[in-house]
């Protein structure tokens, strides 16, 4: 693993850590503001309408993939999660067009322009591949064996019965001729 990404990933994880930590034992303030978030999401997705338990849930969520990704320990899939976890918490968190006072407007879209950047670096490290070929590439790569092997096993398919028609033929010939 690189330098950077041995400093990168802790100091982007550091901010998860802290607020789901601070979320596991403080859900009361967010979960007022995650009420119509977790209203409107519930449902479609199966989840439990339990607007606490939704909140605490994605405070863990953020604890784990945050210390995954702090540690280095699958760090494409903690991104992923953090990420998934990231976008409801900036909806319901920071909605900043919700806001009628200038001030807090201000800070709202602040906070909002924060996630977005984080939410931007997440997916980056999501696709990070550490300059290793990335699933897709390697999936392609077996995708083109077995296409290799198949066409070698037609090939080898086809040359065998070929031998066998010309042993079979040279067979019905000596049967003939022994009959005459």
């Amino acid at each position: 693993m690189s330098v950077v990404r041995k400093i990168a990933r802790p100091l982007l994880a550091g901010i998860f850590v802290v607020a789901g930590l601070d979320t596991l034992r403080h859900p009361g303030t967010r979960a007022a503001k995650a009420e119509p978030v977790v209203r409107a999401l519930a449902r479609p997705l199966g989840l439990p309408d339990d607007t606490e338990l939704m909140v605490r849930a994605n405070g863990a969520t953020m604890v784990a993939a945050g210390g995954l990704l702090a540690a280095g320990r699958f760090p494409r899939l903690a991104s992923l999660a953090l990420a998934t976890s990231l976008v409801p918490t900036t909806a319901a968190g920071h909605a900043f067009w919700n806001e009628t006072d200038p001030s807090a407007r201000s800070r709202e879209r602040v906070q909002f322009l924060k996630n977005v950047g984080l939410l931007g670096g997440l997916l980056l490290a999501s696709v990070d591949t550490e300059g290793k070929p990335g699933l897709a590439y390697r999936a392609k790569l077996l995708g083109d064996s077995a296409q290799r092997t198949a066409a070698s096993a037609r090939k080898d398919a086809r040359h065998a019965a070929r031998a066998a028609k010309r042993e079979a033929r040279l067979k019905v010939a000596e049967a003939h001729s022994a009959i005459r």
